[in-house]
């Protein structure tokens, strides 16, 4: 039977809602800085205060049960709303301030983001900010992010975005001048089934699309890679490529240093594919001050206006 003597604490259903997110106790109690058993205590008290089982425990996994579902998917906007107000709380003063936690793909954070958040710290003293990195498709805001920062992510109809960065960018393709001088230069995308490659892959284990287009015609090719990095160690692989092992094809902005020193040349140039540049993305419900303060500083920056603001309406693109 329920026990309704007392409302379930607000630390109870914080740690009931970050095991929904984990998916275990363990990996709640490392996260929020807790022992296992400290976490497990305080489900069975929720559970006991509620009268019903909102987990199911097995060896293997923790997952929420029916009534567990229901009450996580209601208390999550909740949640939310009150990190936001707490966080506006803590900027209410004429100084904005607060932790601005950033859920972002791995591309950004090469020459893209960095100067912007430089000219941004400058600006405002009192913000801090967080960059969980990543490249899987989430869910920033449910991941206990107040934005994030993708290219062409599957947004929920009440998100907004903006661009950051560059407006459009280019994928190159290149190999070192010694690679080509000892395979040759591949004339067109067919060719380069016959040469080595370094290919990227996701965390998904996916690998990172070879993409060419020319003249309106898009062509994907999918050569055997002798070399396969993680897309976090994408550096890397630029570096292998520079060593001569290979065809690297990736952002054309990370291999432009390498053009100009002339350790890497471009490779089927007029074949290159240009696409949208990434775009922040946040709940129009939930923009905490150090949130709106950054949103306005890339809209001052990127030269944005209001009407550029626009309702994601599921956006299908390459999700890097």
């Amino acid at each position: 039977m329920a026990n309704n003597d007392d409302m379930a604490s607000f630390d109870d259903l914080s740690v009931f809602l970050d095991i929904c997110d984990t998916g275990g106790f363990r990996a709640t109690a490392q996260r929020l800085g807790l022992s296992p058993s400290s976490v497990s205590e305080r489900v069975k008290r929720l559970e006991l205060q509620l009268g019903v089982p909102l987990l199911t425990r097995t060896t293997r996994s923790v997952s929420p049960t029916e009534a567990g579902r229901s009450l996580a998917d209601r208390l999550q906007p909740l949640y939310q709303e009150a990190r936001a107000a707490l966080k506006d709380a803590a900027s209410s003063q004429l100084e904005v301030r607060g932790l601005l936690k950033l859920n972002v793909t791995g591309a950004v954070m090469v020459d893209i983001l960095p100067p912007l958040v430089d000219r941004f710290l400058a600006e405002h003293q009192g913000v801090r900010i967080e960059f969980v990195v990543e490249d899987r498709l989430v869910d920033a805001v449910a991941a206990g992010c107040d934005a994030g920062i993708r290219y062409g992510e599957h947004l929920a109809q009440d998100m907004i975005a903006v661009a950051i960065g560059p407006r459009t960018q280019r994928t190159a393709l290149a190999a070192a001048p010694s690679y080509l001088a000892r395979r040759g230069r591949p004339e067109h995308p067919d060719d380069l089934l016959a040469h080595e490659c370094i290919r990227l892959r996701f965390s998904s284990g996916a690998f990172v699309p070879w993409e060419l287009e020319r003249n309106g015609k898009v062509v994907t090719v999918d050569p055997q890679g002798r070399l396969i990095v993680g897309v976090d160690a994408a550096a890397a692989a630029i570096d292998f490529s520079r060593a001569g092992r290979g065809l690297i094809y990736t952002f054309e902005n990370w291999l432009e240093p390498h053009f100009v020193s002339g350790e890497l040349e471009p490779v089927l140039q007029d074949w290159w594919m240009s696409f949208e540049g990434p775009r922040l993305y946040f709940s129009r419900r939930l923009i905490p001050a150090p949130l709106r303060a950054f949103v306005d500083f890339v809209k001052r920056g990127s030269d944005v206006h209001e009407s550029e603001y626009w309702i994601s309406r599921r956006i299908n693109a390459w999700p890097l």
